[in-house]
């Protein structure tokens, strides 16, 4: 019976299993060392934020009726103390030194049907004109939520002149509803700016009195 050669039989087979599957083995390790693909990593801090929130200015009192842009009166309008206000508004972001807020570069006003009160988008009206600017008011009361995501999304500072009881409602979608300081409800005042500011994730909230009336606290 005719031997068999040398290095052959059940012994040179496991070494040549072994040699085959000594890449597949690397490859292996290899892949469990490397970070799956879309696994989620650590997050930046989300962008910093300058929001300005206001009330429109001054509604009519009870019985009362408020005017237009052109002197008609209708109840859904500014009083005329409110439409003083709204012509003085842009001495709060004048390009001079003395300048107690920073120039927004975006502004936002409550919109709405026509039939609704336009007494927000009233009172942003001449401030746009004397920036050159639009005022958007494609979001209604209710809304703030699709209102905070596109305030965030927005180009730094963003004015938000909205119905006061919806501004709890804002702030809590922006996030920053928890903040030191932050009254629960908006004042029964007309002469005031929230100013929030977000710094690596962390809002910080001051509270702004307007002095552009006489009469204002």
């Amino acid at each position: 019976m005719p031997q068999a050669p040398a290095g052959s039989g059940p012994r040179r087979r496991s070494v040549l299993a072994a040699a085959a599957l000594a890449p597949l083995a690397a490859a292996g390790c290899a892949a469990e060392d490397t970070p799956r693909s879309g696994a989620p990593g650590p997050q930046p801090p989300p962008k910093d934020a300058l929001v300005m929130v206001m009330r429109h200015a001054e509604k009519p009192y009870a019985g009362d009726t408020g005017e237009d842009d052109d002197g008609v009166e209708h109840p859904g309008d500014l009083a005329r103390r409110g439409v003083r206000r709204a012509e003085e508004l842009h001495r709060l972001f004048a390009p001079t030194a003395g300048a107690r807020l920073p120039r927004p570069a975006v502004l936002f006003a409550t919109g709405g049907p026509a039939s609704a009160p336009a007494r927000s988008k009233q009172t942003l009206e001449p401030l746009a004109t004397a920036l050159r600017m639009p005022v958007r008011g494609e979001f209604a009361l209710g809304a703030e939520a699709d209102l905070a995501r596109e305030v965030l999304a927005a180009r730094m500072p963003v004015l938000v002149c909205w119905e006061h009881t919806g501004i709890p409602r804002l702030l809590h979608a922006l996030g920053a509803d928890r903040v030191r300081g932050l009254p629960a409800a908006w004042p029964d005042r007309y002469d005031l700016v929230w100013v929030l500011t977000r710094t690596r994730g962390q809002w910080a909230f001051r509270e702004l009195p307007q002095h552009l009336l006489p009469g204002d606290a």
